[in-house]
């Protein structure tokens, strides 16, 4: 029978952060141990903010590419789960919180990950269950769209000029 560590993990944490506490307490003061606390949580925001958007950056980059975002998702929220490590009171997350944001910790986190993960990139599938489908896309203006089955199409419309290409 497998042990499961992360609820342990879970349970320990506020032990491990106030025994840091103490220690650091002991080391440099009361005052600046919780003025590293509050550094710590306004950096955490500071870098939350500034790499959340260039992440979302990155995904909307290979998205517009055609290629499969998941590396860049997976970065997204490596880095969301950094924020919040280092918003949450403690020395011993706010050390894991600093080095999820490091790029070569994320790619040794992504290359972990990757391995245990099943991942599937068959097409993005819309609000409505369609799945997009890449070819050809015309703008219409709202003279050249009409409900009626009846009417004619225009001449110079891009309708008509599909069939010829």
């Amino acid at each position: 029978m497998r042990f499961p560590l992360i609820p342990l993990f879970v349970l320990a944490l506020p032990f491990i952060e106030i025994a840091g506490f103490v220690i650091v307490g002991k080391q440099i003061g009361v005052l600046a141990t919780l003025g590293l606390v509050v550094a710590a949580a306004v950096l955490g925001m500071i870098l939350l903010r500034v790499q959340g958007f260039g992440v979302m950056t990155r995904i909307r980059k290979e998205l517009d590419a055609g290629r499969d975002p998941g590396r860049e998702l997976a970065n997204g929220v490596m880095i969301i789960l950094a924020g919040v490590l280092l918003l949450i009171p403690g020395f011993f997350t706010d050390i894991i919180g600093l080095l999820l944001f490091l790029p070569p910790v994320r790619t040794l986190a992504w290359g972990f990950l990757s391995k245990r993960m099943v991942f599937s990139s068959a097409g993005f599938s819309g609000f409505n269950g369609t799945t997009r489908q890449r070819g050809t896309t015309i703008d219409l203006d709202a003279d050249e769209y009409s409900h009626d089955p009846k009417a004619r199409p225009r001449t110079d419309s891009p309708w008509s000029q599909i069939d010829k290409d």
